[in-house]
């Protein structure tokens, strides 16, 4: 079970802060069933999509199109190749195809998402947002019909924030990856690696794993107005159920990421991974020196003036490293 707050509760942690301290998930119900999104979905599903066109700015929006087949479930075809297409369309266009399957049974998919609602919609952040919610949270707007997205991760905190229709969250610990059964990660339904398990059919056969994944889970499913705080690098799957669903999500770092994990992950892979194995050893024990133990205790044998980028990462250092980086890569 996913722990639930009160809103007083929320409110108060936020307030005196140490509210995402524990990096464990939690959910607080109504929160946010006051903002116009969420009055306006409860009057319908239509009302909320007029307010949000009202809203909009004039330019393309990318979604998301598959067939009936895929049962909303975004992923890979059994050639590995992305299961949807995406286009650009008017918001308009969008929504016209979206009420039109809204009422069937068996829908196509239809998704939009992550739309940074800043750069997308005019005075829609300013009306339904969470006042001292981390480090300059970024906002995205996801919509669609009966989707399901599979289990991935995130770097950022994230406070996802249910508009309209049920919409079912299932939850796994950071460690856990390693039953997940990953899938590449540098070509992706959208930029972070995915499950192969269909966690609606797992087949235990081919993913045998999955099961202890499986007795570690926090599933909830939130009603509109409810929220869901998932901490950084939690495993979760999502699933719109109803005919139309919308959310609103906030992600946010309370400290910078001077560097891209993601980067730093594929050039290790590319530079260690195929070492001989008495290699890989000493070079896992360098990082873990290096990267995973108390810095003070790395560096407090070295001058402050001679310690490179051993020293406090800032944006100058930060800019050095990255163009080390660079003439290393290109050479």
């Amino acid at each position: 079970m996913i722990r639930e707050l009160s809103i007083d509760e929320f409110e108060t942690g936020l307030r005196d802060g140490g509210l995402f301290d524990s990096n464990e998930p939690f959910v607080v119900r109504n929160l946010v069933s006051d903002w116009p999104l969420v009055k306006q979905a409860k009057i319908s599903s239509k009302n909320l999509r007029e307010y949000l066109l009202d809203k909009s700015i004039d330019r393309a929006f990318t979604v998301s199109f598959a067939g009936k087949e895929v049962n909303g479930r975004i992923g890979y075809q059994s050639d590995m190749k992305i299961n949807f297409r995406e286009r650009q369309l008017p918001l308009k266009d969008i929504f016209q195809q979206m009420e039109l399957a809204e009422g069937e049974p068996n829908q196509p998919l239809i998704y939009t998402g992550s739309i940074d609602v800043k750069k997308y919609f005019n005075g829609l952040f300013e009306e339904n947002s969470i006042e001292n919610l981390g480090r300059n949270p970024r906002a995205g707007l996801w919509m669609g019909l009966k989707t399901r997205v599979p289990i991935h991760n995130d770097f950022p905190d994230n406070l996802a924030c249910n508009l309209c229709g049920r919409r079912e969250f299932t939850l796994f610990p950071p460690g856990q990856f390693k039953n997940l059964y990953l899938g590449p990660i540098d070509y992706t339904p959208a930029g972070r690696a995915i499950s192969m398990v269909d966690i609606d059919q797992p087949d235990y056969a081919e993913f045998p794993n999955y099961a202890k994944a499986e007795k570690e889970a926090k599933c909830v499913e939130l009603a509109p107005g409810d929220v869901v705080h998932i901490p950084s690098m939690w495993w979760h799957s999502v699933k719109g159920l109803d005919g139309f669903n919308a959310m609103l999500n906030f992600w946010w770092r309370e400290k910078p990421m001077l560097g891209d994990p993601d980067a730093a992950l594929v050039h290790a892979i590319f530079s260690w991974r195929d070492l001989p194995q008495d290699e890989k050893r000493t070079w896992r024990e360098l990082l873990d020196y290096y990267v995973f133990t108390d810095p003070e205790r790395v560096r407090a044998h070295i001058p402050p003036e001679g310690r490179g980028i051993l020293s406090n990462l800032d944006g100058a250092l930060s800019q050095k490293i990255r163009t080390f980086l660079l003439n290393t890569l290109n050479k």
